[in-house]
């Protein structure tokens, strides 16, 4: 069986954050709340909040496909740094705002897999893009 190089694993991992981003704009933008796409899934928003986010992950979703197809090490610390601030600023976010005061039944707990998934995902990335950087 073929091993899969770094850049192999790296490029698909861009690929699938592309779909990812893409399917988070196309729910954000018809207001389907559904875990994982909607890192706030339980909360409630209003239709221009969910089409100002659909809008800029649709955006990140460009970023991750254009990384994907050129494998720019320039891209690809662009993808990393602004995937570290995302995630930071959902976990201070998440830390921060007192979800009861909207609804009781609220915990920022809830969303803490999610959130988490997204920090694995980073750091899978992390791992399989250090060749880009190792030899600079």
């Amino acid at each position: 069986m073929k091993k899969l190089s770094q850049d192999q694993i790296l490029n698909f991992l861009l690929y699938a954050g592309a779909v990812y981003f893409l399917l988070v704009a196309i729910v954000h933008f018809l207001g389907i709340k559904i875990p994982g796409f909607f890192v706030y899934y339980n909360v409630p928003s209003h239709a221009y909040q969910d089409r100002i986010i659909s809008f800029l992950t649709f955006g990140w979703s460009g970023l991750f496909f254009l990384t994907a197809r050129k494998m720019d090490s320039d891209l690809i610390k662009l993808i990393l740094v602004i995937g570290l601030i995302a995630v930071i600023a959902l976990v201070v976010n998440t830390i921060i705002t007192d979800f009861q005061q909207l609804d009781q039944s609220l915990s920022g707990a809830d969303y803490k897999w999610i959130i988490g998934g997204l920090m694995f995902y980073w750091l899978g990335l992390v791992v399989h893009s250090r060749q880009h950087f190792l030899n600079k």
